[in-house]
């Protein structure tokens, strides 16, 4: 599972910086997004 983590925290960095050059206005939706993912794979991680 760490080697999925690994490549999943990089591909959402990428993808939400690109949505934001993209569309600005989707700043506060993006990184809610990100944050939400992060805590849901972090809390994954640590009970499985």
């Amino acid at each position: 599972m760490i080697e999925i983590h690994y490549l999943i925290y990089p591909v959402f960095s990428l993808l939400a910086g690109i949505l934001i050059l993209i569309f600005p206005e989707l700043l506060n939706y993006v990184v809610a997004f990100y944050l939400i993912i992060l805590g849901i794979l972090g809390i994954i991680g640590r009970v499985g």
